[in-house]
């Protein structure tokens, strides 16, 4: 292993470690705007040039990898003046609109100016201009900004997996653009924002909003989709003014999706702030206390049985679980959806390889899912693999763009049953595979035959040695954010034949299930944070707090339990929920035996033991999960329609709206022409 000495300190590194690398281990920092440790070395920008003996010039030392014996200076008067003269060379066509530029505050190029440039230009010819490109309702450009590092045509390439961005034209004219005029249409659009280190593409929901120093800075947890991305809400005031991600490498990286960094809008419209009590066939605005009697007055005639919506904490759900059981109901239920999911076995349910352990596999194959817009950083995490060592992904269900190439096997669990005998096209792949995994998409279980579905991907898993020592390929990836949590709560119980007899129900958030199917007599109390489909079919609507209003605990496809703190207080006399459910019991004199919320967290480790261990994972045993049968021939469906709006907060965001016309609706009108 090479040793060197980066001024004064010698450290020993892996072989191929450049120096840049090698200076972060031993805590130097050298500047750079071209290098970012999740992309590719093109070394254009020069700016990280640092001084290396018996060398005749700088050297850039994100390109140059160690080797033994080297003596790297990063503060002589060599390296200081290259850095200087790049500076200026790079401030030559920058304009000077720091002032109203929104980077200002967070750019890399103010920071590094200061710290390694002149405190003048000498530079008086005319400044170029380049025209700004329209990249699509989420990306703001200002094209004269860019020093032209190209990290934003990296990470489209290698990360996102399109290819719309790309370098234009040479020397003076050279420029970032889309070659034909189009906007940029990945689910990780906005991740250009964060690795751009100018002010060259910014958000634009965003523009002229806020300056950073005026943001107070929270850590939360993404629940618009089951990856659990790790966040920072930057709120002013009592409003939520953006989203960015939080590094985590072993769930989002740094990356988010743009529904995670742009919906939180619809945090602000359509909004619960108040209870409403169904009088007259009217619903009115009323108390605390004259909700809570309404549905006290139901509960000595009715019997209760309660749904958990997509959003729903961990704290409410067993909160939820203990009012129902101190009111005799025998019917709790989270999936909204129907999906057959086996409750009893969690190996069944959880995304068990981990979304990091995907980069360990050798083939893949998915059933009945759609990753770019169900989990787009699983999509991500995926395509990475692929660009790393060319594995062989095989899909049964719709044919789909998924970034990346793909063997087409079939629709339907026609497919499905041919592979776990052993054969067909892609037998022999997951055959030869060292570490072959499979991906269930929770959508395919969203039929009659969803447990023999289940059972079958059980037993291509079994025919094809994916579960052994140290590695279990079998993963069922999930659309919703409460579905793992609720199910390792045991917030299942009852049956159809049981449904029957609830004339009265509590829906948690509830948005997703098919509230024509209540009853017309049924008595329907709703708690959540967005006047949504569910909250018109109520009788009664408790206000609750939406996820950046309450210090939450939220449990994502891998079965990670992760917390997220408070960022703003709920709006009106919305409350959080946990505590709502606890007001409810102590009125309908069933008090619940916490009150704090480190009393219900320890509520909820007892209930479940992982909950206890914050940010790890339990490997689930392997049992026998789902039901042997026959398995109807009708193809796999798609569980998400719109990937911009698959929840009340998506539904209420203008931005979100905005994406739908401009890219969704725009490639069905396409679509048309086409056919």
């Amino acid at each position: 292993m090479p040793k060197l000495t980066i001024d004064g300190i010698e450290v020993t590194v892996e072989p191929g470690t450049s120096i840049i690398q090698a200076a972060e281990q031993v805590g130097i920092e050298i500047p750079r705007f071209c290098y970012h440790d999740k992309l590719s070395v093109p070394a254009n920008c020069r700016m990280c040039l640092v001084e290396v003996e018996k060398s005749p010039k700088p050297m850039a030392s994100c390109a140059l990898p160690c080797g033994d014996g080297m003596v790297v200076h990063t503060q002589s008067p060599k390296a200081k003046q290259a850095r200087k003269n790049i500076m200026e060379m790079l401030l030559i066509n920058h304009p000077l609109d720091c002032p109203i530029c929104d980077q200002g505050g967070e750019c890399d190029l103010q920071d590094q100016a200061v710290a390694y440039g002149y405190d003048r230009s000498r530079y008086e010819e005319e400044k170029r201009a380049v025209t700004n490109k329209n990249l699509g309702p989420l990306v703001k450009t200002v094209m004269t900004r860019c020093i032209q590092c190209t990290r934003c045509v990296r990470f489209g390439e290698e990360i996102a997996g399109v290819t719309e961005l790309g370098v234009i034209g040479r020397g003076e004219h050279l420029e970032i653009g889309t070659y034909v005029e189009q906007m940029v249409t990945s689910e990780l659009s906005g991740n250009l924002i964060d690795v751009c280190p100018v002010g060259a593409l910014t958000s634009k929901p965003y523009a002229f909003t806020a300056r950073p120093w005026e943001l107070r800075k929270t850590p939360g947890i993404d629940v618009l989709d089951a990856v659990g991305s790790n966040i920072r809400i930057d709120a002013r005031g009592g409003e939520i003014m953006r989203v960015l991600p939080r590094l985590h490498e072993d769930v989002n990286e740094e990356w988010i999706s743009d529904k995670t960094r742009f919906a939180v809008d619809g945090l602000k419209n359509n909004r619960l702030d108040k209870c409403y009590v169904r009088r007259n066939g009217k619903l009115e605005a009323a108390t605390w206390d004259e909700a809570f009697a309404a549905i006290k007055a139901e509960t000595k005639k009715r019997t209760f049985g309660a749904i958990v919506g997509d959003l729903a904490d961990c704290e409410s759900i067993i909160a939820l679980k203990d009012l129902m059981k101190e009111l005799g109901a025998a019917n709790l239920e989270c999936r909204s959806d129907m999906a057959q999911i086996d409750p009893k076995h969690p190996a069944g349910y959880l995304f068990n390889t981990t979304i990091a352990g995907i980069e360990k596999a050798d083939a893949i194959l998915l059933v009945g899912t759609n990753p770019r817009t169900e989990a787009a950083l699983v999509n991500a995490r995926i395509r990475k693999t692929w660009l790393a060592k060319h594995i062989k992904i095989g899909v049964i269900g719709q044919k789909i763009d998924l970034n990346y190439p793909y063997q087409y096997l079939g629709a339907g669990p026609d497919t499905l049953a041919e592979l776990s005998e052993g054969k067909g096209a892609f037998a022999a792949v997951l055959k030869n595979a060292r570490n072959p995994m499979i991906i269930l998409g929770a959508g395919a279980l969203r039929r009659a035959d969803g447990g023999a579905i289940q059972a079958l991907a059980r037993k291509v898993a079994e025919t094809f040695n994916m579960v052994k020592d140290g590695w279990n390929g079998y993963n069922m990836l999930h659309t919703q954010a409460a579905r793992v949590g609720a199910l390792m709560l045991g917030f299942v119980e009852g049956d159809e034949a049981s449904w029957s007899k609830v004339d009265a129900l509590y829906l948690l958030g509830a948005d997703e299930m098919a509230v024509e199917n209540i009853k017309p007599d049924c008595f329907v109390v709703y708690q959540g944070h967005h006047g949504d489909k569910a909250a018109h079919r109520a009788d009664v609507i408790l206000p609750g707090a939406a996820y950046t209003e309450k210090s939450a605990t939220y449990v994502n496809m891998e079965g990670r339990v992760q917390n997220g703190l408070q960022a703003v207080f709920p709006p009106g006399d919305a409350k959080e929920d946990w505590q709502i459910v606890a007001g409810l019991a102590a009125a309908l004199g069933h008090k619940l035996p916490y009150k704090t919320l480190p009393q219900v967290r320890a509520r909820l480790a007892k209930e479940n033991a992982a909950f206890a261990h914050v940010d790890e994972i339990q490997p689930a045993k392997w049992t026998p999960f789902g039901k042997a049968g026959k398995c109807e021939s009708k193809p796999f469906g798609t569980t998400v329609e719109n990937f911009y709006m698959t929840d009340p907060v998506s539904r209420a965001s203008k931005t979100m709206q905005a994406c739908t016309d401009a890219f969704v609706k725009a490639q069905e009108e396409k679509a048309v022409a086409h056919a």
